[in-house]
């Protein structure tokens, strides 16, 4: 079975969209996750039948029963769990506030050693939440 990573992102519009690295021109698009997911999925098998209809057979990387693992960019981390404030997230997992402001408004990118950072934080904080009982 295929498995394709979609990665959910804050839209301009405030809605969510979803794209692969995997799959060149693949992307969904919803005002909210679930219709994102819905408008993805959808997208990968029309141009899967595209290819079909151009070259005679399906491309290499499709499966109809093909799955998607969703995973967040940050934007979409954010815009995914409201509740969370971007500031105190950052004093959390010890970087600058106002950068993971940017960052959760798309103003601007983490490098792949802040992403490091970032992501270590917050498997702390992970760890740290799992100790909760009610």
């Amino acid at each position: 079975m295929k498995k394709v990573i979609g990665i959910i992102e804050k839209a301009d519009d405030g809605g969510f969209s979803i794209y692969t690295e995997e799959l060149d021109g693949v992307f969904g698009y919803g005002l909210t996750e679930s219709e994102a997911k819905n408008d993805f999925v959808e997208i990968i098998h029309e141009q899967a039948e595209y290819y079909k209809e151009k070259k005679g057979c399906y491309p290499d990387w499709y499966e109809k029963d093909i799955q998607v693992e969703y995973v967040y960019d940050l934007s979409g981390f954010f815009l995914a769990f409201p509740f969370i404030n971007a500031s105190a997230f950052a004093k959390e997992v010890g970087i600058n506030e106002s950068l993971m402001r940017k960052y959760k408004n798309r103003i601007s990118f983490a490098g792949e050693k802040q992403m490091e950072v970032i992501k270590t934080g917050y498997n702390r904080l992970l760890s740290r939440m799992q100790s909760v009982r009610f």
